[in-house]
């Protein structure tokens, strides 16, 4: 580590000195002590709002609301009548209100709590440390990291009154509204702190920004507090959010290009072998970066990166030679930390590694969404591998298939700006369970039920159980194979969690998306997290349509392993998961039915109006994630992707028609449907799985994904 840098000998109130190599650097941008001394105190009040975020999970001022429930008397003597907007009674709201207040004190969320808190805190003290270290300032930010513990115990500092303000009134920790910028969106979501330093020039404000990009790297990890802490940075220097994922991407190819320069791979695999003969150690397999290699970890660190190696691939960055890799510390003297960094240059994702999840399930692996410029002979190069790599993951889940594709065409609405993965999850079970639904969401007595339900609504229906018969005459089609991947969904989730906790994707955050059962997956993963105190590792999470139930409790647990924003997206027209959920226990409701309550930070997006349907989630991930200001977002796929589902839908109504012109009474055609239904889902299964087995699993051969036969 350099734990003094060269420019930072001189005087600190002297600004008329050159640094010693005429580097650009933190001390030479921000050129007085005052101005040191703004950057190190916004760095801390950006730590302190994230703080309080934890704390705000473990809090419930939300008040009680009653201004839409029936009297209570109603709901006692008449259950059928008195359902409200969100599918619960007066009584049920009150018994729910004191059930969240009673769980905020049990042991084990109070354990949750502190662990959460002792977490960020280490974390903020390394941080902390490290940019103290840049700007020669020790003293003073040791003085405002004290001064800010003592007032996060007193509860009541500046930071702390003005972060409360964003969830004031028991509102959601920041009420959605639809068709934001993700400028914007990020500005609600952190909110700007005032600092003199907005008023920098543009160019300085990029570059104090960039060096702390490279102070967080030099921690050896980018977790998800780090992703956020910039993002607090970006809106309170007033800079655009464009210019943090950009700055983000050219680091990430900086450091692998300076990394592969340094490192012979054949001749670094047979070295490491030899060393490591007697001696326990562990490998990490590389994925066609110059060439497969094992890297051994006891073997000691690889040829030191040099200092003008680095100044020369972050050419353009801002920063000089020295400034660069003073900033990174050990990270630039390591090709083996490099690629610890980004899961061993990208392969511990879609290498050998997987094989030991997948003994977990029957079918378990990450597929990259984007692959280019392949070569005849390995499928592709190092430099593609190298433009593909980012500093922050994404894992796209689907949640039901009708066709092997359906694993990544949905996640191409992910822009190259973030590494995207999608995961391939218990094939067979998934392929029946999606071609009996979209079959059987197309069949008249589906429609003929529907119109029946709307005129109860859908809460109503669920809680009273008043489905129409012609409905349950083909339940047989979709209930066993739901069952079948709902069950394998909470596997699959705690395998995903698994994953994460031994860094399959690096030391870098994750933001997870799914739909339908894909979130389940999410959701089970992030509980898992929480139960293992694992922090720090994801990003963002959006769940889509999620059949999970939608209590205070679990909830809280996800909200305190995600560092970013929890949206769950819910339609309460969603007469099909409302079908599907409707033999699970329904007394915590359902979340992607109606809103999460109780719990701050997690934000409640309404998509009634767009979802009428459990299907639609599937073409309209990227309308809905684009609507709500997410970042990387494909405008081109997420069109491509609504073109789509208008093309779905007419097909759909064109066979509803048709079934109509039919004679026969309602109740004879939903028994031939039901018979057809399963004919044919079962037809288009086979078909698929036996595709895929001719195919031989092709693209494992090539390095860019594990696949396990079904069993």
């Amino acid at each position: 580590m350099f734990s003094k840098l060269p420019w930072t000998n001189k005087d600190s109130n002297d600004s008329s000195q050159p640094s010693s190599d005429s580097d650009e650097s933190l001390t030479t941008i921000l050129s007085t002590s005052n101005e040191r001394s703004q950057l190190t105190l916004l760095i801390a009040t950006c730590a302190e709002s994230m703080r309080h975020r934890i704390t705000d999970t473990f809090t419930d001022t939300e008040p009680l609301d009653t201004a839409h429930q029936p009297d209570n008397d109603d709901a006692l003597h008449n259950p059928d009548t008195d359902i409200s907007e969100d599918g619960v009674n007066a009584l049920d709201a009150v018994k729910e209100h004191e059930r969240r207040a009673a769980e905020l004190y049990e042991p084990k969320t109070m354990e949750l709590k502190e662990a959460a808190l002792a977490d960020f805190d280490a974390w903020r003290d390394k941080v902390f440390q490290r940019v103290g270290e840049a700007v020669d300032l020790q003293e003073e930010v040791k003085e405002q990291k004290e001064v800010k513990r003592v007032d996060t115990k007193g509860e009541s500092h500046t930071q702390s009154r003005l972060s409360s303000q964003t969830v004031a009134g028991g509102k959601p920790w920041v009420p959605m509204e639809m068709d934001v910028g993700v400028n914007e969106t990020m500005v609600k979501l952190y909110p700007q702190t005032p600092t003199p330093l907005s008023e920098l020039p543009e160019e300085k404000r990029a570059l104090v920004l960039h060096s702390i990009l490279l102070l967080l790297l030099s921690l050896e990890h980018y977790v998800s507090y780090s992703r956020i802490l910039l993002l607090r940075l970006t809106t309170s220097l007033k800079l655009d959010m464009d210019l943090l994922a950009e700055d983000e991407g050219k680091t990430a190819r900086a450091l692998l290009t300076a990394a592969l320069q340094e490192m012979n791979a054949d001749g670094e695999m047979k070295k490491k072998k030899e060393e490591n003969k007697e001696t326990r150690h562990w490998k990490v397999g590389l994925a066609s970066v110059a060439g497969a290699a094992l890297i051994g970890v006891t073997g000691g660190l690889a040829a030191p990166l040099l200092a003008a190696g680095i100044g020369t691939v972050m050419g353009g960055l801002g920063l000089g030679a020295t400034a660069a890799a003073g900033y990174l510390g050990a990270l630039a003297g390591s090709s083996v930390l490099v690629g610890g960094l980004f899961g061993a240059y990208g392969g511990r994702m879609t290498g050998q590694m997987m094989d030991e999840y997948a003994k977990e399930v029957e079918d378990f692996g990450f597929l990259p969404i984007w692959q280019s410029n392949k070569t005849a002979d390995t499928g592709k190069t190092a430099d593609t591998e190298k433009d593909n790599r980012r500093l922050r993951v994404a894992i796209g889940i689907s949640g039901w298939l009708t066709d092997q594709d359906e694993i990544i065409e949905p996640w191409r609405v992910l822009s190259p700006s973030i590494e995207g993965f999608a995961l391939r999850w218990e094939l067979e079970p998934l392929l029946k369970l999606g071609n009996s639904m979209s079959i059987m969401v197309k069949s008249y007595a589906w429609s003929y039920a529907r119109r029946e339900i709307i005129k109860r609504t859908v809460f109503a229906t669920l809680y009273a159980g008043l489905w129409p018969l012609n409905l349950l005459k083909v339940s047989r089609v979709i209930d066993n194979p739901f069952s079948i991947a709902k069950a394998r969904s909470e596997k699959a989730g705690e395998v995903l969690a698994d994953a994460l906790v031994n860094h399959a994707q690096g030391e870098r955050p994750v933001t997870l998306i799914g739909y339908s059962l894909g979130a389940r997956v999410i959701f089970k993963c992030l509980i898992a997290l929480a139960e293992r105190k694992a922090f720090g590792l994801v990003e963002s999470v959006v769940l889509l349509g999620a059949p999970t139930p939608s209590d205070s409790a679990d909830w809280r647990k996800m909200r305190a392993v995600v560092a970013g924003r929890l949206i769950n997206v819910y339609s309460d027209n969603d007469y099909t998961l409302a079908f599907l959920y409707r033999s699970s226990s329904i007394q915590f409701g359902i979340a992607g039915l109606q809103a999460i309550q109780g719990v701050k930070g997690v934000e409640n997006v309404d998509v009634s109006e767009m979802v009428s349907g459990h299907t639609a989630y599937r073409y309209l991930t990227g309308k809905i994630l684009q609507r709500v200001g997410f970042e990387d977002i494909s405008v081109a796929e997420t069109e491509r992707e609504e073109k789509e589902l208008q093309e779905v839908r007419a097909r759909e109504e064109a066979e509803r028609q048709e079934k109509e012109k039919q004679s026969k009474p309602v109740d004879e055609i939903a028994e031939e449907e039901a018979r057809d239904i399963e004919r044919k889902a079962e037809q288009k299964s086979q078909e698929t799985l036996m595709s895929r087995a001719t195919e031989n699993l092709s693209l494992n051969e090539n390095g860019e994904g594990v696949r396990r036969g079904t069993k």
